[in-house]
């Protein structure tokens, strides 16, 4: 720049308050300035045209920001566009079209709905005087879209939409633009467990849905797809009687137990307990893997909480009655300990059942506590059926065989006093026959005196 023979600098943002793509245009303009800086050191001049222009500007802000009326609609022109909203100029003053109240629709971006220097009208929805904001609306211009919805529309009607946002808890879907309804996760499938709606639904996708509540003051409306189909535990009694068998495949874990899912999506539970007749199970992993299939019983149905009790270790006998006779108490049998706890061992016997033993029936003859991995002999101290359960010792069988001989005394004294009090008992009936066969014949005498 060049004033009274000096050279002073312009500085590009300050020529206009508009960008500036092209400062050749400006070349030989002769324009009006206001000195911001000068420094008399360096001899630099700094000048400034913008600030006259915001002057004017703010003197035509606070003249039509005086004039302005919530409601009031103007026409303005799109001066930019960000990821938020729109800028509208209306004619020395810019207003905020947010991202909101540009369509009664979902959009991602403004630039769906306006374009840069588009003459469009708008509506004032608020504004601060000392702050120079003013919020607009585009939307607010047309009729929302709750009013136009078919008046026919009622609960249990199918409705056809879109989805345009998927959440953890559910999927909105517009059902005509600008009115939307939520599928709620629970709504979605009679038998799945989904836990997001994005595990069986994507944004962008045709869906069909029952109308399960409409509020039209509210404007809210609630959808479900499971609707469509009939709910499978309406006749579960008829598909899966108790006791019946079937072939379920195994889609989960718990500490307590398996969730099997049966082809039709009912699941069930078999628990822990009802794995197996005779294995100690710690843990549902250790006994099947995922997807595995599973033979299974129907135990119970509990129709109101839509819940399956199942059982595996029914589809067979209960082996423990023919136990019975082989491990009864005092018999002797092979066994593997296989794993050793606080209060004692699991020992592995024949036939795929197992007993226990506790620490004092694991001593062994020299005295050493037997380990894992170990097979000895044990014996079975105590058998309960019901309880599933063998109580064994390995140290009763070599303090048996140390007591052989005393044992041996004891059973002959034990014997020859049986012997002696049956004697004993033996003599004592003769001699009470024998009264009673004296006092007959005294009595049968008697009577025959009489006769004669």
């Amino acid at each position: 720049m060049e004033i009274f023979g000096l050279q002073a600098f312009l500085p590009g943002s300050q020529i206009d308050v508009k960008p500036i793509r092209d400062f050749d245009e400006f070349v030989g303009k002769t324009m009006e300035f206001r000195i911001v800086k000068v420094n008399q050191d360096f001899r630099n001049v700094v000048v400034s045209h913008k600030a006259l222009i915001e002057e004017e500007l703010e003197a035509q802000r606070a003249e039509i920001i005086s004039h302005l009326e919530k409601g009031q609609v103007l026409e303005g022109t799109v001066k930019n566009i960000t990821s938020y909203g729109a800028f509208i100029d209306l004619g020395g003053v810019d207003g905020l079209v947010h991202i909101t109240d540009l369509s009664w629709g979902r959009i991602k971006h403004p630039e769906e709905v306006l374009s840069l220097d588009q003459k469009v009208n708008v509506v004032i929805l608020d504004f601060d005087e000392e702050r120079h904001r003013i919020a607009l609306g585009l939307k607010q211009l047309t009729p929302h879209p709750w009013d136009a919805l078919d008046p026919n529309l009622k609960v249990g009607d199918k409705i056809k939409g879109t989805v345009v946002v998927l959440m953890d808890y559910g999927a909105f879907v517009e059902v005509v633009p600008g009115v939307e309804g939520l599928i709620h996760v629970s709504e979605m499938s009679w038998t799945q467990h989904v836990r997001s709606a994005s595990d069986i639904l994507s944004v962008g996708q045709e869906v069909e849905a029952v109308i399960l509540s409409l509020d039209r003051e509210d404007r809210k409306m609630s959808l479900g797809m499971k609707q469509l189909q009939p709910d499978p535990w309406e006749t579960i009694e008829e598909k899966y009687p108790v006791g019946s068998r079937h072939t379920a495949k195994v889609h989960n874990f718990t500490n307590f137990g398996i969730f099997v899912e049966f082809p039709d999506g009912i699941d069930g539970l078999v628990h822990i307990s009802d794995l197996s007749w005779t294995q100690k199970i710690k843990h549902p992993s250790d006994f099947t893997t995922k997807g595995a299939d599973m033979e299974v019983v129907v135990l119970e149905i509990d129709k109101e909480n839509r819940r399956l009790s199942l059982g595996h270790k029914q589809i067979e006998e209960d082996p423990w009655r023919q136990y019975a006779g082989s491990f009864n108490v005092g018999s002797i049998h092979k066994g593997k300990i296989v794993e050793m706890l606080e209060k004692g061992a699991v020992v592995a016997l024949e036939g795929d059942i197992q007993g226990f033993a506790t620490p004092k029936h694991l001593v062994k003859e020299d005295g050493t506590t037997a380990q894992v991995g170990e097979e000895l002999d044990f014996k079975v101290i105590d058998f309960n059926r019901d309880a599933h359960r063998i109580i064994l010792s390995h140290s009763r069988i070599h303090e048996d065989v140390k007591k052989g001989a005393s044992q041996e005394e004891r059973r002959a004294a034990d014997e020859a006093i049986k012997a002696n009090n049956a004697s004993t008992q033996a003599e004592k009936s003769t001699l009470g026959d024998l009264d009673v066969l004296a006092d007959l014949r005294e009595k049968l005498a008697g009577e025959e005196n009489a006769a004669k």
